[in-house]
């Protein structure tokens, strides 16, 4: 069901392990091009063209693009009081979480009368994406509306795509998350006009945004890719993708399940196993085959656990396998080794790590108190998951005193002419001659 990659008796580089281990191979560029007559039609089109993008790719006609409150106020009051109830405990966890992120200002004396201060500032306004289609992710409104809230962003507007079995608006879970978080700015729209109405804004709709967040299909990465530099962009997140490190002491039900788990999303996610252990490697097989025969998307996840995207990994130890994930740079790495809390200070490269048996990437994708918005396709080497300073811009303020300014004069004079721009230094002068 899925293939063995033995990278036992080599040493690579990174670059080198890079070509060897599996990864889906998505086209963005290709992708580009199909989304923008559609990037050209929001741009230069009306409320009519989003509807129209609707039924051409969703199959249906919202009532209203925007979702209206009355709809939001009725989804919260049918949420089922268990599916409320688990919200509301994840809600509590992750602004736990991300409430330790707030920045402070900070004020460096450079020299007497001249300082530099940084003041961290929320961007104006945000368009987080939420995708549907094959599952329903009120955890996702949760990841990035928290944060972006908690950066104290004062416009946070929401798209979803319409669904057909919800009468054309969002699903009603989405609309109940958003209305538990106090979001009343909810529009059904999915895929790149979704991303193109946040960067160009309509009249009589949307404003512009400055920055949009969050996870989504090729099509709404090739979006963000094309549209990055009108508007900010958190990444363009790919294919989910899990790795598990993992030693003769795990327990090969819990790394199956795990495998399984980020499998169940997508026929092109990725589901990576390394370990040292052959014995360990084939009771993970077995577990396989018994597992995802009896699971619900079986088709689904056997499609990805097939594909050429996964893999379990043959390395020559616990040490080697850390080489390779670090390498690898997976959105979620698993370690479930002897010394995992050990093994895990020397992980460089990943988008969140989970320590131990019990910490299943399940935990972070929705009540551990973690971000589950994270690099893909080995973005993770550069890149960070989503968090509060995905909204906030550091600003330097600068202030220096006659006696600040006189000290440092020459010097400033000196590299500007170095740098053959003599009216910089020109601007330092004018204030020495008025001395």
């Amino acid at each position: 069901m899925i293939r063995r990659v033995d990278l036992r008796g080599q040493r690579l580089s990174k670059f080198e392990y890079q070509g060897l281990l599996p990864r889906a191979t998505l086209d963005v560029n290709q992708a580009m091009g199909l989304i923008q007559p559609i990037l050209d039609r929001v741009k230069n089109g009306s409320v009519e063209d989003l509807f129209a993008l609707a039924e051409e790719f969703d199959g249906v006609r919202p009532p209203s693009i925007r979702v209206p409150q009355v709809a939001l106020d009725k989804a919260l009051l049918e949420l089922a009081p268990d599916v409320r109830a688990a919200l509301e405990i994840s809600i509590e966890r992750i602004k736990k979480v991300h409430r330790e992120q707030i920045r402070g200002e900070s004020t460096v004396r450079v020299v007497d009368g001249g300082s530099v201060t940084e003041r961290w500032i929320p961007v104006d306004r945000v368009g987080l994406y939420v995708p549907g289609g094959r599952a329903v992710y009120p955890s996702s409104v949760m990841m990035n509306v928290i944060p972006a809230q908690i950066a104290q962003v004062a416009s946070i507007a929401v798209a979803s795509p319409p669904q057909k079995d919800h009468g054309g608006l969002p699903h009603p879970t989405i609309l109940a998350t958003c209305a538990l978080l106090g979001i009343d700015e909810v529009y059904a729209v999915g895929g790149a006009q979704a991303v193109a109405l946040f960067a160009y804004g309509m009249e009589g709709l949307s404003e512009k945004c400055d920055l949009v967040t969050g996870p989504g299909n090729i099509y709404v990465a090739a979006a963000k890719r094309a549209l990055r530099g009108v508007i900010g962009i958190d990444s363009e997140a790919g294919p989910t993708e899990i790795a598990v490190l993992a030693d003769a002491s795990a327990d090969p039900v819990h790394v199956a399940a795990d495998l399984i788990s980020q499998a169940e999303h997508d026929v092109i996610a990725a589901a990576v196993l390394v370990t040292p252990s052959i014995a360990l490697a084939e009771a993970v097989e077995a577990q396989l085959l018994i597992r995802v025969a009896s699971t619900k998307h079986a088709e689904r996840i056997e499609t990805a656990l097939t594909g050429v995207q996964s893999a379990i990994v043959i390395v020559d130890s616990v040490e080697h396998g850390i080489e390779v994930v670090n390498a690898y740079a997976a959105e979620h790495l698993e370690i479930q080794t002897e010394n995992a809390r050990d093994d895990a200070t020397k992980i460089r490269n990943a988008g969140a790590v989970f320590i131990g048996a019990f910490t299943p990437v399940s935990l972070g994708d929705y009540s551990a108190g973690s971000n589950h918005v994270l690099p893909t396709g080995g973005c993770a080497c550069h890149s960070s998951g989503l968090s509060v300073a995905t909204f906030l811009r550091g600003l330097h303020f600068i202030e220096y005193d006659r006696s600040a300014f006189d000290e440092i004069a020459e010097t400033v004079i000196t590299l500007a002419n170095a740098e053959d721009l003599p009216a910089h230094g020109e601007a330092m002068s004018a204030r020495l001659e008025k001395k």
